[in-house]
């Protein structure tokens, strides 16, 4: 069945290609021109075989330090910004110039967390992507450097193109590394083993995963990659991790790297933008009975099992529900701003249509808005 999937993956129609800043460029700092030429080969030679593919490339801080005689990647966040500045329009050039070698144009798309969070932002986001890809271009993505800061960015890479993947529909997720895939311990241990599949994430969830590369150039990890790949599944999509040098590989649906598979009941496009896209306004605390109720009996929330309201929202912005530990155990679309529900916390629906009226009794988010804590990446 591993077989099957990775023949899937092969030959899916929409791709997305993600790509590490170690993949692309020297540890030095500057692109390195005979790797990206690699990448852009085996992305070339797939395309022209009626395959649509969005490549999500990291890289831009990383290409700017040598040009700007700078040794490392800059910890100060305005230099940071200069660097990719910088670095993003000779990556993109370079990759302009090597993929009209095939006869392939290039179409730069640099998106911000606001893209991402914002439903209008998000759908004009869509359309473009099914825009360019209609004309047979390749979109080079990446996180908006320049104008990102701390507080507002997507944070990593291999998130975005997990959400990237659903963005567009895509059919598979291919992340590439400097490692074979995801291993049963750090690589460099005499123990550790590569893990060939993952069909379920409770196999993983034991797993001592890590965090930045090795390169020193990049953000990213494994940590981040698995992330990506539990964004991805949740919508019903096929991922595989391995080394860059094994894309071609890949795309002949050859046995590497890891490869995990998705889910069946696949969340809908509304529910993975709640889940994994959307700005989150505010958390809203509940009881032990409310808690149990959304995990196990997939309920609605109901005002009676409220404990606490946290943060300033209005209806209809998405929140977190946490539990008595402080645990995320669901996102939603909420029905009433944060002005409204401290009056209705632990009434139920009759005592709230007896005090304020109609529209008080109706649930504070309901189930069809609820995405649970088994299909969100969270930090907790």
């Amino acid at each position: 069945m591993s077989k099957d999937l990775r023949n899937l993956i092969s030959t899916s129609k929409r791709i997305v290609v993600k790509i590490g800043s170690s993949s692309i460029t020297t540890a030095q700092g500057g692109i390195d021109e005979q790797k990206l030429n690699q990448i852009v080969k085996a992305i070339a030679a797939h395309h022209k075989k009626a395959h649509e593919i969005v490549l999500v490339s990291s890289g831009a801080i990383a290409a700017g330090l040598a040009p700007l005689k700078l040794d490392s990647r800059p910890k100060d966040l305005t230099l940071q910004q200069a660097v990719a500045s910088v670095g993003q329009s000779l990556l993109v050039n370079k990759y302009s110039q090597e993929f009209s070698k095939h006869g392939i144009n290039v179409g730069q798309v640099l998106l911000t967390a606001e893209d991402m969070s914002r439903r209008s932002h998000y759908r004009n986001a869509q359309r473009t992507f099914n825009k360019l890809l209609e004309m047979k271009v390749i979109p080079i993505v990446n996180e908006n450097d320049t104008v990102a800061n701390d507080e507002i960015r997507v944070g990593d890479n291999d998130r975005l193109a997990g959400i990237v993947t659903h963005l567009i529909d895509a059919d598979a997720l291919i992340l590439l590394s400097d490692v074979d895939g995801l291993y049963t311990a750090p690589p460099g241990n005499t123990n550790s083993k590569l893990i060939t599949e993952v069909k379920d994430f409770t196999e993983i969830n034991n797993l001592e995963i890590g965090g930045a590369g090795a390169s020193g150039v990049g953000t990213g990890g494994m940590f981040t990659k698995v992330q990506a790949a539990r964004i991805s599944s949740a919508g019903g999509v096929a991922v595989l991790i391995t080394d860059a040098k094994n894309l071609d590989a890949v795309l002949d649906g050859k046995n590497v790297g890891t490869i995990f598979w998705p889910k069946k009941a696949k969340l809908s496009a509304r529910s993975l933008w709640i889940a994994h896209a959307a700005d989150i306004e505010g958390q809203i605390k509940v009881d032990q009975g409310a808690a149990k109720a959304l995990l196990t009996k997939q309920a609605s929330l109901l005002s009676a099992g409220i404990k606490e309201i946290y943060g300033d929202f209005e209806d209809g912005a998405v929140v977190e529900v946490i539990d008595e530990n402080q645990k995320v155990i669901a996102k939603g679309l909420i029905k009433f701003d944060s002005t409204e529900l401290p009056k209705m916390i632990g009434k139920n629906s009759s005592k709230l249509l007896e005090e304020f009226g109609e529209g008080y009794e109706k649930e504070v988010i309901h189930r069809d808005d609820l995405v649970l804590s088994s299909d969100i990446v969270v930090d907790n």
